[in-house]
């Protein structure tokens, strides 16, 4: 059963649990400020639940299409090392990091795997 760090959480969960439902249903606050009320629910296609992930190879999936093309239009740019949650599946231990930004992709982190909210 792998493990998720997270806004100062361990989440165990099953393999190849879809990110974003393991976070939320943690009550992780995936989302900042009104991207909370306004994202596409797992479609792929709004980005706002950007991420850094960190762990094994081969500890989550690998970025399918749509990942990888909303990363690449602005305001993400596809060669920083984000995924979006909703289109993740989890494969092994990992530690997630949300950074600021209506999207996700400023530069200040909001929560690390360690720490809760700043």
């Amino acid at each position: 059963m792998p493990t998720v760090r997270a806004n100062g959480q361990q989440i165990n969960c099953a393999v190849g649990a879809n990110l974003r439902r393991v976070l939320l249903d943690a009550g992780v606050a995936l989302y900042n400020g009104n991207a909370s009320l306004i994202n596409c629910r797992s479609l792929g296609t709004c980005g706002t639940c950007a991420v850094k992930i960190d762990g094994a190879p081969g500890c989550v999936s690998e970025a399918n299409w749509r990942d990888r093309t909303r990363r690449s239009l602005p305001p993400h740019v596809s060669d920083r090392d984000l995924r979006l949650a909703c289109q993740t599946q989890v494969l092994g231990d990992i530690a997630v990091t949300k950074f600021d930004g209506f999207w996700g992709q400023g530069d200040r982190q909001v929560w690390t795997p360690d720490h809760a909210d700043r």
